[in-house]
């Protein structure tokens, strides 16, 4: 491998590097603050090699990895992702996990980022496979790592056998296509699929089918959304935020880099089924989130719907669908950290603040956070003034330039059937009721660092709502 091979490849060497030192550290010393610090040093630096590489971009690296803008941007995406993660976990841990045995959280959360980072600048089945399943492995262990309460351990469960699933029809799909054309690459199939014949093509059509199958599972939407909400629920905050933003925003990159490389857009029958896929889950998602009173749960189920509104812009393709689908998910992930950072920060007894009636008159006994929890509700309601109202606004424009008005449709009649969970969260918050009120905990502000970061993300939901052309020109500078 060369100088500059290496010299690409440094945001992922710094995460394992620094991995393998805080592990070292562990062994000589146990101490959760040294540990905490450590690990938000190694994801920094991590970060900023991220921009000092970019002007040596795009590199390849034979045909496993592709170093360009698109990559860089969504490796920066995880890591400041990764990074307000660190900091929702210490807390998490300080208040919720009394063990002494906390250190080892942080290994696995960076080497669940590790196989993100590599995971979005992968070009090849095998690099896409090993760094999904170094996510994967990392994620069962940190979804039942509050191995104290039976609802972790069930939930990591579940995700373990949806993740199998996931493995399983990916690996089937990827054997069917290396039948036909005999090669592991992304961009082959570009330039071999024009020449099949009838049966090989519809053999290639059926792996590309079965991979997205898989695929499908880890975004969770419908029809694979089975248990979803149960791993949300059961999971600590800190890590259903991780899953909902660095493992779902990994898998976007590696979907979007996929099929524009290969350009699998010619697929009639795959486009018609992503177009089935995101009509279900937007309406499916809305509705179950009505009947929900646990607020994990309804983030869950929301979370379904808003990767059915992020495909409309999958499904438009051309040059404004990814990125359109990038500012959307972009958006949609500095909100989503916000929701889980503040449950976090609300939460001081045994069980997480998850229940409705928790946030009954949250107005009044702390109103900055009640603050901060409206604007997040309604940026991801998509509300004016608010990012998620533009990320909803460059989707609509995605979907209507290229008539795709069923889908369009479909978005806005999903989006006012959200409003009613999304608002009934806020009259809940705003309720004054003397006897709550008076009998309510009151709940402790766990760090001023937590309460910094919600902050900023309340900042930057106003900032962008108001103020997105630094976003977008950054999102329409990439390939």
């Amino acid at each position: 491998m060369s100088i500059p091979d290496i010299m690409s490849l440094l945001p992922m060497e710094i995460l394992a590097g620094g991995m393998l030192f805080t592990m070292l550290l562990i062994a000589v010393k146990r101490n959760h603050v040294l540990a905490f610090t450590c690990t938000l040093i190694v994801v920094a630096a991590s970060l900023i090699s991220v921009l000092s590489i970019k002007r040596n971009t795009p590199h390849a690296i034979g045909e496993l990895v592709l170093i360009d803008h698109f990559g860089l941007f969504y490796q920066a995406l995880i890591l400041l992702a990764t990074f307000a993660v660190v900091l929702f976990s210490y807390i998490s841990l300080r208040n919720f996990f009394p063990e002494r045995r906390k250190e080892e959280y942080y290994l696995l959360l960076m080497l669940a980022t590790l196989g993100s980072a590599m995971m979005v600048v992968s070009t090849h089945f095998v690099s896409f496979f090993v760094s999904l399943e170094i996510l994967s492995v990392s994620l069962y262990s940190l979804i039942g790592y509050y191995r104290e309460r039976t609802i972790a351990i069930e939930a990591g469960l579940k995700y373990l056998i949806l993740a199998a699933m996931s493995s399983a029809f990916l690996l089937f799909g990827m054997g069917l296509i290396y039948s036909v054309e005999g090669k592991l690459t992304f961009h082959a199939l570009a330039t071999i699929t024009p020449t099949l014949s009838p049966a090989s093509l519809m053999m290639m059509v059926a792996g590309i089918g079965m991979m997205m199958t898989g695929i499908g599972f880890k975004l969770a939407v419908v029809p694979f959304h089975m248990w979803t909400p149960d791993v949300y629920q059961g999971a600590s905050s800190p890590i259903t935020a991780f899953i909902a933003t660095v493992s779902k925003g990994g898998m976007v990159a590696v979907l979007l880099r996929f099929f524009m490389m290969a350009d699998l857009y010619r697929f009639e029958k795959i486009m018609l089924a992503f177009t089935l896929i995101a009509i279900l889950s937007m309406l499916i998602g809305n509705l179950l989130a009505l009947m929900q009173s646990n607020v994990k749960r309804i983030l869950a189920y929301s979370s379904i719907a808003h990767f059915g509104y992020l495909l409309i812009a999958f499904v438009a393709g051309g040059e404004v669908g990814p990125q359109a689908a990038t500012f959307y998910l972009t958006v949609y992930i500095i909100t989503i950290l916000g929701a889980f950072g503040l449950i976090t920060i609300i939460s001081q007894s045994d069980a997480e603040a998850t229940s409705i009636e928790e946030y009954q008159g949250l107005f009044w006994r702390k109103p900055f956070l009640a603050a901060v929890f409206t604007v997040i509700l309604l940026s991801l309601a998509g509300i004016p003034l608010t990012a998620g109202f533009m990320g909803k606004y460059f989707l609509l424009t995605a979907g209507v330039g290229k008539s795709k008005w069923l889908l369009a449709f479909t978005l806005v009649i999903s989006s006012v059937i959200g409003l009613y969970y999304y608002l009934r969260l806020i009259v809940i918050m705003m309720k004054q009721d003397q006897d709550t009120i008076s009998s309510a905990k009151v709940f402790k502000f766990s760090s001023v660092v937590g309460i910094l970061a919600l902050t900023v993300i309340g900042v930057l939901i106003l900032w962008l709502g108001v103020n997105p052309g630094w976003l977008i020109s950054m999102v329409n500078s990439l390939p």
